[in-house]
């Protein structure tokens, strides 16, 4: 099929190239012209513009950083989507608030277009290695049809309910991550502190109640696990900025139904500060860091 692409950064990158390597002809546009070129080098086509991107397209796909960034592409003064055919069916994988994934979705539904949000997990290791989950809101038959573009991209595609469920479902997942890797931080911190092997410690949490999966797929302890951010200085991977913006999806929604969200809430504050001490481009398990003391500091650079 043809495929219109829009932000083609650390996750959308690959997730374009994804698509390539299955055979479709991918046109991309992108606001950053290093981006874009990368793109064209895993044999993406570039756009001049947000409108050329989209014409001819079977699927529009959106991978953008934030809700301003979708509607500006949608619905902006130069927006795209009056510029869809109509028999296009439009894909934002975006992490973004459900009130603008169900508004856009509103407007193109009026205009006669179909669209649904599925925003993704599982990092832009998934995102190269084709293994995202999709976490689809939108009608049943889109997501139908969806698919098989999306398993292209990754290896499970869920629906979560109508428009904007997909964005409810992956903040309540973030929200949980975010949870989970401060806890775990915490505890390698508190055992290496006292003298035990983080390698050490992690295979036996692992093998016990402890286990999830920031220890076992994302550990955030220099050199415990091979080809993680952790053991490349923190580089690549989910930005704290993007954790933060994530967590403040959820805390957001949380208000909004009066849901008790006390970790999130703890989640959000530490992540707030640790983005604040110069790791807001650091990836999110960076949060290790936050947690070192000062003699453990040396070791743990040393590593």
């Amino acid at each position: 099929m043809k495929i219109g692409f829009f932000g083609v950064g650390h996750m959308g990158g690959p997730m374009a190239a994804n698509l390539v390597k299955a055979g479709h002809e991918v046109t991309a546009f992108d606001l950053v012209p290093a981006l874009l070129a990368a793109a064209v080098n895993d044999g993406v086509q570039a756009a001049e513009s947000a409108v050329e991107a989209v014409q001819g397209a079977d699927i529009i796909v959106s991978m953008l950083p934030s809700a301003g960034a979708v509607r500006g592409l949608y619905l902006g003064d130069e927006g795209v989507l009056s510029h869809i055919d109509k028999r296009a069916l439009i894909i934002d994988c975006s992490t973004i608030d459900a009130d603008t994934a169900r508004d856009v979705a509103a407007i193109a539904r009026e205009q006669g277009r179909v669209m649904i949000d599925a925003p993704v997990s599982g990092g832009v290791g998934g995102a190269k290695a084709g293994t995202l989950t999709f976490i689809c809101g939108g009608p049943s038959d889109a997501i139908d049809r969806a698919r098989p573009v999306l398993e292209c991209m990754g290896a499970q595609v869920f629906r979560a309910g109508d428009n904007g469920a997909g964005q409810l479902a992956k903040i309540c997942n973030n929200m949980l991550l975010a949870i989970h890797m401060i806890g775990t931080a915490e505890a390698l911190q508190m055992g290496a502190d006292h003298g035990l092997d983080p390698a050490v410690l992690s295979d036996i949490m692992k093998a016990s109640s402890g286990d999830n999966w920031s220890l076992d797929k994302y550990n955030p302890w220099p050199g415990v696990m091979e080809n993680v951010p952790s053991s490349k200085d923190y580089e690549g991977g989910f930005a704290v900025k993007l954790m933060n913006k994530d967590l403040g999806l959820a805390l957001q929604a949380g208000l909004s139904t009066q849901s008790a969200t006390p970790m999130g809430n703890l989640a959000k504050s530490l992540y707030a500060a640790h983005g604040n001490h110069g790791y807001a481009e650091k990836d999110f398990s960076s949060i290790q860091r936050f947690f070192r003391h000062k003699e453990s500091s040396e070791k743990m650079n040393n590593e």
